[in-house]
């Protein structure tokens, strides 16, 4: 019962911190975000957003989009496959994980 520790704290960090794990959460929901929903939503600066959005979209999870619409800068962003595949999984890990630690009794 001691693996339930050991697979916390293994934890794909890339997918588990807060932000970037709002920000899969958020786009596993929807077709598409803009930049300025997934703001709104998360409670991220536009720096952070972009960073997160970044390091998601180079470990081949998500795809972004830029282009100008009226003059203006739109971004948006689309879970993938993968991605999907991803945060499907560490949600399945995480309930079991959470079901493993309620049984779990100190020897």
């Amino acid at each position: 019962m001691a693996d339930v520790f050991e697979e916390l704290s293994g934890l794909d960090r890339l997918i588990h911190e807060p932000a970037r794990l709002s920000i899969m959460t958020a786009l596993n929901a929807v077709a598409s975000a803009d930049f300025l929903f997934l703001q709104r939503l998360t409670g991220l600066t536009a720096g952070n957003l972009s960073s997160h959005l970044t390091k998601l979209e180079e470990a081949g999870l998500l795809e972004v989009e830029k282009r100008f619409v009226d003059k203006r800068p739109k971004t948006t962003a689309a879970i993938n496959k993968e991605g999907r595949d991803v945060i499907e999984s560490y949600w399945e890990g995480m309930e079991r994980l959470r079901e493993q630690a309620q049984d779990w009794e100190p020897e």
